[in-house]
């Protein structure tokens, strides 16, 4: 007598069952955590609104809600094992946050969500979901703005290399330049290299689009990081491009340096940037490809 094995999708991956609860579960973890969290969450929101500096972090939870469901897969093929130290976790993220509300501390407060959150992954899947979601999970520290104590140690260096590149340029092109710090004296006018335009904003945004880019565009693990490391110069560069470009236009135009054509001229930058972080890529790529190439040849 003949008989007929059935393969269920059970049997294929195992684990998918444990995999939909864990979501199930999840999910109603993110719900309590918004609804205890909703305070802090609400102040956030209105920063990301009124700070310019932070307009990206509207995407930031999007994205990585988007990368940890593109996981999903993974996450069910994966030993999941629950781990109590995750309750100690969102303990201490509730600490954190009290902490932070009564002392007024926002980027403290704020952190705590991410802990609690870390936490939960933690409590309900152990390492090995923490490993799966980890990337999704690091996207998310760019939600929060940096603490004012670092932001200024970080802008006003970078709005000195900024007035010094365009001094240099600048004096190169035949235009008269004095610098005082920041400040720029030009023939036409006084430029002021602001914290605006220390680049940081770009910094900031560019960084976190370069970690997406390659989580998306490249199947290699490091490239990611490698794209992220190389934004650090670009956005410098960039930003001290811009300056320079600033002092010229004001020399053909004052107009130039200011209001719309001055906002134009940032987001011409930041398109520049993007095309910089792509070709940079794809710089890497053929580095990468021809060593690969020639690794095999010699075997």
């Amino acid at each position: 007598m003949e008989s007929t094995l059935e393969v269920t999708p059970e049997q294929l991956q195992p684990n998918a069952g444990l995999g939909t609860r864990w979501i199930k579960q999840a999910v109603w973890f993110a719900v309590l955590l918004g609804i205890c969290y909703a305070p802090i969450g609400q102040r956030l929101i209105q920063q990301w609104m009124n700070d310019e500096d932070m307009g990206h972090g509207f995407f930031v939870p999007v994205i990585a809600v988007y990368i940890a469901w593109q996981k999903r897969d993974e996450l069910a093929a994966t030993v999941l094992k629950p781990s109590n130290l995750g309750l100690l976790l969102i303990l201490l993220g509730a600490v954190q946050a009290l902490v932070g509300t009564l002392g007024a501390e926002l980027f403290i407060s704020r952190t705590a969500i991410i802990v609690s959150i870390v936490g939960c992954v933690l409590f309900l899947g152990g390492i090995p979901a923490l490993k799966v979601l980890g990337f999704p999970l690091f996207l998310l520290c760019f939600m929060v703005p940096i603490p004012s104590i670092i932001y200024n140690q970080i802008t006003f260096p970078l709005q000195l290399l900024a007035s010094r590149v365009a001094e240099v340029v600048l004096g190169g092109v035949g235009i008269p330049v004095v610098r005082d710090g920041n400040i720029l004296e030009l023939p036409s006018q006084k430029l002021s290299v602001v914290e605006a335009c220390s680049g940081i904003r770009s910094l900031l945004s560019l960084t976190f689009l370069s970690l997406v880019y390659g989580f998306f565009f490249d199947r290699k693990p490091w490239m990611k990081w490698a794209l992220f490391v190389a934004t650090v110069p670009i956005a410098i560069a960039a930003n001290a491009s811009r300056v320079t470009m600033t002092g010229v236009l004001s020399e053909i135009n004052p107009e130039l340096a200011r209001g719309a054509y001055h906002t134009a001229e940032g987001w011409i930058v930041y398109v520049v940037d993007l095309a910089i972080l792509v070709g940079v890529h794809a710089g890497i790529n053929w580095i990468y490809n021809r060593r690969k190439g020639a690794k095999t040849a010699n075997v």
